[in-house]
């Protein structure tokens, strides 16, 4: 699974910094960059168009530190608002046609916060056929993956 999301995309060459419960990091040298990440918890193949997951990135060189994105199930309507549910906080995220993120530092810093407490996490939304949908994630191992990324990307 995890092995997937790490050969997604354009560069190829990344290497495996761990595995942790259902999150990986991984380090892409050539960029440089670091992450964890993980695939969302199953959803049916006909309620999705891409494969939803959560990254929290590292960008040595930009100066970024723990980037909160989310790549959604599914298109989103025009106008639709993003929702990321934790136990015990909520955040509307910046969104474009399917993807989400924070809309500013503070809102990425509490997210990064819960992410690192909380059991499980529940991304909301309204797909572009009018139809909410939900991608939820089980955060065991997400401290973890994301201490592996910052230090994969460290000095």
């Amino acid at each position: 699974m995890l092995a997937v999301l790490a050969l997604g995309g354009t560069a190829v060459a990344r290497d495996s910094l761990g595995v942790f419960g259902t999150w990986g990091a991984f380090r892409d040298p050539a960029v440089p960059r670091c992450y964890a990440i993980a695939m969302a918890d199953k959803v049916a193949a006909r309620e999705q168009t891409f494969q939803p997951f959560l990254t929290i990135g590292y960008w040595p060189k930009r100066g970024i530190r723990g980037a909160v994105h989310v790549r959604l199930a599914r298109r989103l309507a025009p106008g639709s608002s993003v929702n990321v549910s934790f136990p015990d906080a909520n955040f509307t995220l910046q969104a474009g046609q399917a993807d989400a993120w924070p809309s500013d530092q503070r809102a990425n810093a509490a997210i990064v916060a819960q992410l690192r407490s909380a059991p499980r996490v529940v991304v909301t939304a309204q797909a572009s056929d009018g139809r909410k949908f939900r991608d939820s994630y089980t955060l065991g191992g997400v401290a973890s993956a994301m201490d592996a990324a910052a230090l994969g990307c460290a000095g």
